[in-house]
């Protein structure tokens, strides 16, 4: 993990291993793992604050999505996760007050969805692939640190008379607990909604068995018992996981990357950047030459499996264009080469689905498309001429805005394919819970059916077209000019209500907590990072720490 300080806006790399890490320490020991938070004030991301006790920025975070992965893929032994602090008396103070201060708005508001991705992932692993998690709170926690424990499957806090848990960010900082607070609070540890009300509106939280009777906490122990209680706690919850207690782990070698003025390259994904049109050209390659068949090949390749290298490498592009790149308002997102090489791998994955390096690969690829649903920029598909939307690379079109298929209804060897199989249904399920397919279809049956009685046919442009899988289907007259047009269209709409409009699209009818985590920050706390009571001159977020106290407007908006 890097971050270069220029004149320019340093970009960020999120890239890193536990060698690099600066904040967090991981260590396995059976079927438990520890993930211990002991940050370096230091080790900030970016230059004008310090980390102290135990806050976190970007950087931090970058370090727990790693280390995470770490757990997945290289300790398959592992089924109960720790997640601790290594200083006494403060487990995790939360993001760092200073540099919310200093961020830029788009800063801040990628900070907050990077961080839900990464909380998110804990409940993702939990639900998918066995893997428990356990807050072990050994001291005080507020804020952020307080929404790491919630992402947890149990909290387990320290009965110290001094520790408590907290989400003081209305009453210190006019803004919300940004990374999922209140939407865990009720809807997974379904606080009451009055003790919720007094909950997040006082600074010094609430502590001990009061804890426990609120559902803050799963339960309290007292100092000399804690160490007892936390490991007691993990064996019990390592017992009831299905991941394979002699296996072989795979070790995540560095992604390599080669990075352009305008361009990323990897081995099976391209990114090219057109600057004047705002747009990013996003070209995933099918795997090419012999593919893994069996587990033992697939144990062999490690990395460097299609699907796995495919999960790793689109999902860096994805965070590098949103975080580097933020004038880039469209990605483009283009297919290419054998869609039967596609199919192939996909077959191999399905009749694997139960081995736990398969079903770690599948839950990769899970979050990587998911993380492009939520990301705050026009997708667009194009289907054209050499590409290969089959399978899993169809999920990239069912993930779009629109998707635009060219029609060559004179050539049939030339025209592009369009392939359904079974992983369209259901195994790369959207954060809502529903396949890209159902969300389409808002889950009726007849055009379901329809597409699901299609599966493994390669469709054309006009019979995807039929079937609503695309947009539309220009031919070769009109396909240059009809893709410029929409191009030109949305690069000359308001950025700010594409983002709201897009994020309403997506995820139209069904709700869920992941879907009220990401729309409360979009809609609610993006408007309130924008408002004068949190970020003006005498906002709260800006006076913070100054002892001025803070200048609100009254007005109820």
């Amino acid at each position: 993990m890097t971050a270069t300080t220029t004149s320019a806006p340093a970009r960020v790399d999120y890239r890193t291993e536990p060698g690099q890490y600066r904040h967090w320490s991981l260590s396995v020991e059976g079927a438990i793992a520890r993930l211990s938070l002991n940050i370096a004030e230091d080790g900030g991301i970016r230059p004008g604050y310090k980390l102290k006790l135990n806050s976190y920025d970007l950087g931090v975070d970058i370090e727990l999505n790693d280390a995470l992965n770490r757990v997945r893929f290289e300790h398959p032994g592992v089924r109960s996760v720790v997640v601790t602090s290594g200083k006494d008396r403060i487990f995790c103070s939360g993001a760092n007050i200073f540099m919310l201060g200093v961020s830029s708005h788009a800063w801040k508001v990628n900070f907050c969805k990077f961080t839900n991705e990464t909380r998110n992932g804990i409940e993702d692993s939990s639900k998918h692939s066995g893997l428990k998690f356990l807050a072990a709170v050994n001291g005080a926690c507020a804020g952020g640190g307080y929404e790491l424990a919630l992402a947890c499957d149990e909290i387990l806090l320290v009965d110290d008379r001094s520790s408590a848990v907290s989400l003081p960010e209305v009453p210190l900082l006019g803004v919300l607990p940004g990374t999922g607070g209140l939407t865990r609070v009720t809807d997974k540890r379904h606080v009451r909604h009055d003790l919720a009300d007094i909950f997040c509106t006082s600074v010094e939280g609430v502590r001990g068995q009061r804890a426990v009777d609120w559902r803050l906490v799963d339960a309290v122990a007292k100092p000399a018992q804690f160490a007892a209680a936390v490991q007691d706690r993990a064996v019990q919850l390592a017992a009831g996981s299905d991941r394979p207690a002699d296996a072989q782990g795979v070790a995540l070698t560095r992604l390599e990357r080669e990075d352009g003025a305008d361009s990323l390259g990897y081995s099976h994904v391209q990114v090219q950047i057109d600057r004047a049109k705002r747009t990013a050209t996003l070209t995933v390659k099918a795997p090419t030459g012999a593919q893994p068949a069996d587990i033992a090949a697939i144990e062999a390749a490690g990395t460097a499996w299609w699907p796995l290298a495919l999960a790793r490498e689109l999902d860096d592009a994805i965070l590098n264009l949103r975080t580097n790149e933020l004038d880039i308002g469209t990605w483009l997102l283009k297919t290419e080469g054998d869609a039967k090489a596609v199919l192939a791998s996909d077959a191999v994955m399905l009749a694997h689905k139960d081995h736990w390096l398969v079903r770690e690969t599948i839950g990769a690829l899970r979050r990587t498309l998911a993380r492009l649903d939520v990301s705050s920029r026009t997708l667009f598909a194009v289907v054209q001429e050499g590409s290969c939307f089959a399978g899993t690379l169809a999920e990239l079109a069912f993930a779009a805005d629109r998707t635009y298929m060219l029609a060559l209804p004179d050539d049939a060897e030339r025209a592009p394919k369009l392939v359904l199989n079974e992983f369209n249904f259901g195994f790369f399920p959207m954060v809502n819970d529903q396949s890209r397919l159902q969300r389409r279809f808002y889950e009726e049956a007849a055009p379901l059916d329809a597409a699901r009685a299609a599966a493994g046919k390669p469709l054309d442009a006009d019979e995807a077209l039929a079937l609503g899988l695309v947009t539309a289907a220009p031919d070769d007259i009109d396909w240059d000019d009809e893709l410029r047009m929409a191009i030109e269209e949305r690069a000359a709409m308001s950025p700010d209500a594409l983002t709201g409009l897009e994020a309403n699209l997506r995820f139209a009818s069904k709700e869920n907590m992941a879907t009220r985590i990401f729309g409360r920050l979009t809609a609610w706390q993006n408007w309130i990072f924008n408002r004068p009571n949190a970020v003006g001159d005498k906002g709260a977020l800006k006076v913070y720490g100054t002892g001025e106290k803070a200048g609100f407007d009254l007005n109820r908006v």
